[in-house]
């Protein structure tokens, strides 16, 4: 599993596809067509929320998040994540996402973390929320604090409605603005990682733009 694999650099890895050709209208009913996942993430979330209370005592006591705890939070968002790359969040495919936990290494979003040996007792008590907090201040803007005019969504939501409406008009989807929106959601998912105890290093505060995660910044270069 790719989620076993040492990411030393950044535990944390987000990767995207943006997919072509795509519909000019389809985007106008995707919400609609992810409504049974929303239905089925509803239950999955309640259930992501009581299996990180039962992982914080864990780690506090033992010092290991349980590995079947980590392995079905990071499934839960995993389908979190291909859904809202499909439905709402980027819009980035035409692919109906799949009813999984699991890695789908073929489906245009991914997501991995990598598996922490050992975590700090001392940083599970305050990181969740305190260290946090500086992190949610600025993904609240992300998500939904942007009050730009008659727009009172988030700034992933209004970009993503953007590049919908240059996809209606010209058939493309401006690359230059889905290396930005992937770039938020990025932060975004660092940040619900931390928080959700999955890993000890902080996110950074940095935007990383584009899709492709795969390769280090130096070899990348």
């Amino acid at each position: 599993m790719t989620n076993q694999v040492e990411f030393t650099d950044r535990p944390v890895r987000v990767n995207a596809r943006l997919d072509s050709p795509l519909s000019r209208w389809l985007w106008l009913v995707k919400w609609i067509l992810a409504i049974p996942h929303y239905v089925v993430l509803f239950f999955l979330w309640m259930a992501f929320a009581v299996v990180t209370v039962i992982a914080f005592f864990a780690i506090l006591f033992t010092e290991r998040y349980p590995r079947v705890l980590f392995d079905f939070n990071l499934g839960v968002m995993r389908w979190s994540w291909r859904v809202s790359y499909y439905a709402c969040d980027a819009l980035g495919t035409d692919r109906y996402p799949p009813f999984s936990l699991g890695e789908e290494p073929d489906y245009p979003a991914r997501l991995d973390i990598a598996y922490p040996e050992r975590l700090s007792r001392g940083l599970v008590l305050v990181k969740w929320w305190l260290l946090a907090i500086p992190h949610y201040l600025v993904i609240g803007f992300f998500l939904g604090g942007a009050h730009l005019g008659w727009w009172s969504g988030g700034l992933i939501a209004l970009l993503t409605v953007i590049a919908a409406v240059i996809l209606a008009f010209t058939e493309k989807y401006p690359g230059d603005l889905f290396d930005l929106i992937i770039g938020l959601n990025r932060w975004v998912l660092r940040v619900w990682a931390y928080a959700a105890l999955m890993t000890d290093t902080y996110p950074p505060f940095r935007l990383d733009l584009g899709g492709s995660e795969t390769a280090t910044p130096e070899e990348r270069a």
